[in-house]
């Protein structure tokens, strides 16, 4: 697969321009009427209003889209950093977190949810009022050795209900501000290393073709479906190789400066990425996913030791209007059982290195306190944060707890008590080196400190 070289990002179309959702083949319609999927049917197509749409209007996949559902990019620190790295991993759809880690032990949960929620009895780790979903039993020992913590209530203030408007904001967190750019390349730009700039080509994006607006910014990214086969095409021979590279790099040396560095950085990612596959084994114990795929490769580059700083992964398919799953089991059963899978293995891949890595969830927003008629849950508002290192403070669910009482509902929804720069803020500033976070969250004024990771 040839390197393909940085490219102006055309700006993504602000959801007031764009055609209606609702005008999808989908032969039926949500409750919200926000046009999403509603059914099981829809489950092999997490995203497929957007991906529709855009098509629909011949612009091809974008930040809002996920090939397969799952997206992947890494950013590379340059030499001399020592704070974790920082997988963030993004569920697309809006997860319903009172799914996953559950309060079991608060009566409304089971009055607003008759049919779909999960039996006490089946909780695991229940400690009074949460437990984990049965299909998260592959995180129950992490739970359980304090490596895997969580936030309920948490959320953006003013958060739109729209997948559109609130994957957005999530991503830039910069509200009330004309930014474009994502808080990670903020956190990326920001970033000094022994008194210099990080490197000059920190991103690489796997699985997909254009960067999120996590890491929408001025930081160039390189572009690449997965490890194996990202190479210059051509030469068979080191003789030939050097010719090929030496051409390639004077082409680029005829444009702006930062196109010329963009060649010579493109040929060093992919000779280093193809020694790692040379020396570093891929693990074990994935699901047969493109969420398992992705996380294997996050961590045969972390093992192989080649700088890698941030990773970003999107999984999709978390929008369940209907056919959630009756008792526990059905489709929010199976996706929690590869999320849960995915992360164990990753975790157990890992080994050792753990302790310098911290994953991190986020969803754009959450579900409804109470299930609606097709056996599902319509957009809401606060929702769940996970946390899995060898930092975390975890084994309980850190945060306010808003409650499930009439009177504590956000418009029918879990209220969004803690605010989610909070959780990143937190995690930024005690495990990866961050200092002011003034540039990467501007105008945020932080709540203070949860106590979800300890300090390295």
């Amino acid at each position: 697969m040839d390197p393909v070289l940085p490219r102006p990002r055309a700006a993504a179309p602000s959801p007031s321009s764009l055609p209606s959702p609702s005008s999808s083949p989908s032969s039926s319609t949500a409750v919200d009427g926000c046009g999403c999927p509603d059914g099981p049917a829809s489950r092999d197509a997490g995203s497929f209003s957007r991906r529709s749409l855009l098509k629909a209007l011949g612009i091809g996949a974008m930040t809002l889209v996920a090939t397969e559902n799952v997206h992947t990019q890494v950013a590379f620190a340059a030499p001399g950093y020592t704070g974790d790295v920082l997988v963030v991993l993004s569920l697309r759809g809006g997860m319903d977190g009172l799914s996953a880690v559950v309060p079991g032990g608060d009566p409304d949960y089971y009055r607003l949810r008759p049919s779909i929620a999960v039996p006490q009895s089946s909780l695991l780790g229940l400690d009074g009022t949460f437990g984990l979903h049965p299909a998260m039993a592959p995180l129950l020992p992490l739970w359980k050795a304090g490596r895997l913590g969580a936030v309920h209530g948490v959320g953006l203030p003013g958060a739109s209900r729209s997948h559109f408007a609130a994957m957005e904001d999530m991503e830039k967190a910069a509200p009330g501000t004309s930014l474009r750019t994502g808080w990670l390349d903020r956190t990326l730009g920001t970033r000094t290393v022994n008194g210099g700039a990080a490197g000059t080509f920190q991103a690489v994006s796997l699985t997909g073709s254009q960067t999120p607006t996590l890491l929408a910014g001025p930081a160039p990214e390189l572009t690449l479906k997965k490890l194996e086969g990202f190479e210059l095409k051509g030469p068979n021979n080191d003789v030939e190789r050097a010719r090929w590279t030496k051409a390639y790099t004077a082409l680029h040396a005829e444009g702006p400066p930062t196109v010329a560095e963009s060649g010579r950085a493109a040929l060093a990612a992919a000779a280093t990425l193809s020694g790692t596959l040379a020396t570093t084994s891929a693990g074990s114990g994935y699901p047969d996913s493109d969420l398992g795929a992705s996380l294997r490769d996050i961590a045969r580059m972390i093992k192989a030791g080649i700088g890698v700083q941030v990773a970003a992964v999107d999984s999709g398919d978390w929008d369940m209007h209907a056919g959630l799953g009756t008792g526990g089991g059905g489709w929010m059963k199976d996706k929690l059982a590869e999320l849960s899978t995915a992360l164990a293995a990753f975790d157990t891949d890992l080994g050792a290195r753990m302790s310098g890595v911290t994953v991190l969830t986020i969803s754009e927003f959450g579900r409804r306190a109470g299930e609606n008629g097709s056996g599902g849950l319509d957009h809401g508002h606060g929702n769940l944060m996970l946390a899995l290192g060898g930092g975390v403070v975890g084994g309980r669910v850190h945060g306010k707890w808003p409650g499930l009482a009439a009177s504590a509902l956000d418009d029918g929804a879990v209220a969004s008590v803690t605010d989610y720069r909070d959780v990143i803020g937190e995690v930024l500033q005690k495990r990866c080196g961050a200092g002011s976070l003034a540039e990467v969250f501007p105008g945020f004024s932080s709540a203070g400190a949860l106590g979800l990771v300890r300090a390295r």
